[in-house]
């Protein structure tokens, strides 16, 4: 007897009840009888849906994946209309290496268009590895009868022939071809992506091209990957995305380090202005907008005005900040995924959630991304896939500031900077905390005031301590930087201000307009509530995720100091 129909459930949870009845139809059917071949599937219902179906009978039990309809689809996108999630279908004509390798049969023939990335020749055998950077390895195709006669690494070819079971232990299938197109040449002799290994440092001269070596193109599929990640996690979690301004008056974490926008008008334009008397009233060149505007350091101002009508916002972009910062981990554009939070009371929620968060994007891309992480895992960090196994598995420690200090200073380490209670963490300190203490990742919370931004709430009597025994003011604000392994900071967040009187005593405190911060301040006055959020450096979660050490190996297009190309 058909015991039980498990039908396709959408991200909202809810069943398809029509197609569910069209299988209830046919409970009669026998044990092991697919549900390809029932008449009340229609055609139709063929073409959009899939359904799992358990059978048994005694003992026996089995799960039949029903494939309704020949074509292969590349996605699922929920159908609101029926409650299911209804497959895309490809929408280009010719499919990528990686779903040929994937899914096509032995003994199919098949199109592959793609870039050389070696050859090997072999008396009128020519060996090609072929890749269109869907995937790490790219396909093995072989050319005889002199085919492959001149051809080099980086020339772009279209090859058709038959995919067969390959006998060589690097790859399953390999490509039998039987016609080839050069469709663009490459000069061997002047190529600089030869079949050797490269530094890193010279494949950053050649940033156009980089993109084409393995490790460049593994580090942007798990980019990719990860900001897909991120999403997947928000939608979960019934988020809002939204599209802050690269253009801002406001600069949120107060360090100064922003650009200015200026335009840039050109030589005519100016003749122009000059013989038009309509334009002597115009603003100077450094005032368009009609005040300073600067590229954005944060989208968080923004985020809190969205989430005080939404209440659960996010987004990513681009920020940028005129750092001149030549480390390993500072960029002057670099991309930021931030969220806010409504009603949310309590700091302890605000970790959990950003625990959460990081732990299934981490999750998806060791499910989705294996044979880049494992290439990286041999090359790059041999304990890359054990340590982020661990951040999956393990829960996060927890430490205030206070306590953090009292650890590094009872270490016994010869840091460079000294440990002192109301002084930043310096790199090398969180590097210590979340590597050789702790292990693993973990949160330093409750910062003292005096070195956060205006908008982080205070915390209550209970939590802090006013004055020390020195009468130092150790007042805390309820906050949180989120240290991992061998990068320290990765996250930064906090509860936010929401009472008017006291955030109105902090913008008096930093010196900031109050005129130019009122709409701050009536986000207070109309309906506040508890609120927080946090920000995450993208770059510095993919340094994390692929073992890479420098964070301008992650980014396609690297900008910093005296340095921004294309």
């Amino acid at each position: 007897m058909l015991s039980t129909v498990r039908q396709p459930i959408s991200r909202s949870g809810v069943k398809a009840l029509p197609l569910l009845q069209q299988c209830k139809a046919h409970s009669g059917s026998r044990p092991g009888q697919s549900l390809r071949n029932m008449p009340s599937l229609t055609t139709s219902t063929r073409s959009i849906y899939s359904v799992r179906a358990t059978v048994t009978s005694g003992s026996f039990a089995r799960s039949d994946r029903v494939s309704l309809n020949s074509r292969r689809y590349i996605g699922t996108v929920t159908d609101k209309t029926h409650n299911v999630d209804r497959v895309i279908p490809p929408a280009l004509p010719n499919k990528t290496i990686k779903t040929l390798l994937s899914s096509t049969e032995p003994d199919t023939m098949v199109k592959v268009q793609g870039w050389i990335r070696s050859t090997r020749q072999q008396k009128n055998v020519t060996f090609m590895e072929v890749n269109d950077g869907s995937s790490l390895k790219g396909v093995q195709a072989i050319l005889g009868g002199g085919q492959g006669k001149g051809l080099v690494a980086g020339t772009s070819v279209e090859l058709e022939g038959m995919l067969v079971k390959s006998p060589g232990r690097e790859q399953a299938l390999e490509l039998q071809v039987t016609n080839m197109k050069v469709i663009g040449s490459c000069d061997g002799e002047t190529y600089p992506l030869q079949k050797k290994r490269h530094s890193f440092e010279f494949l950053r001269d050649i940033s156009h091209l980089r993109s084409r070596a393995k490790t460049a193109s593994a580090v942007l599929r798990l980019r990719s990957a990860s900001a897909w990640g991120f999403q997947k996690f928000f939608e979960s979690q019934e988020f809002v995305q939204v599209h802050t301004p690269l253009l801002t008056t406001h600069d949120c974490e107060g360090g100064g380090e922003v650009f200015k926008i200026a335009p840039r008008i050109s030589a005519r334009a100016q003749q122009q202005q000059q013989q038009s008397a309509l334009t002597k009233a115009a603003p100077a060149p450094s005032e368009f907008f009609g005040s300073p505007v600067y590229l954005t350091v944060s989208g968080q101002l923004h985020l809190e005005i969205v989430a005080s009508a939404l209440s659960r916002v996010f987004t990513m972009g681009p920020v940028f900040r005129a750092e001149p910062s030549m480390t390993t981990r500072h960029l002057s554009e670099f991309w930021m995924l931030e969220a806010e939070i409504a009603f949310l009371d309590k700091l302890d929620h605000l970790l959990d959630f950003s625990e959460a968060c990081l732990k299934e994007t981490t999750r998806y891309l060791l499910e989705n991304c294996g044979e880049d992480i494992d290439f990286l895992n041999t090359w790059i960090d041999k304990s890359l896939k054990a340590r982020l196994t661990q951040l999956v598995d393990e829960p996060f420690k927890r430490l205030t500031y206070t306590e953090a200090i009292e650890i590094l200073q009872k270490s016994g380490e010869k840091f460079e900077f000294k440990p002192e209670w109301g002084q930043g963490l310096q790199s090398e300190h969180e590097k210590w905390l979340a590597g050789t203490y702790c292990k693993g990742p973990v949160f330093v919370t409750d910062y003292p005031a005096s070195l956060k931004p205006f908008y982080m709430r205070k915390n209550d009597p209970s939590i802090t301590t006013a004055l020390s025994a020195d009468k130092q003011d150790r007042t805390t604000v309820g906050c949180v930087d989120l240290l991992v392994p061998g990068i320290g900071e990765l996250m930064g967040g906090s509860m936010r201000e929401e009472r008017p009187e006291i955030l109105k005593e902090q913008l008096l405190a930093f010196g900031l307009d109050q005129e130019e911060y009122q709409w701050y301040m009536d986000l207070r006055k109309f309906g506040t509530v508890p609120h927080g959020g946090w920000g995450i450096g993208f770059e510095r979660y993919l340094l994390m995720v692929t073992g890479m050490e420098n964070v301008r190996d992650v980014i396609p297009f690297p900008r910093y100091n005296n340095h921004c190309k294309f």
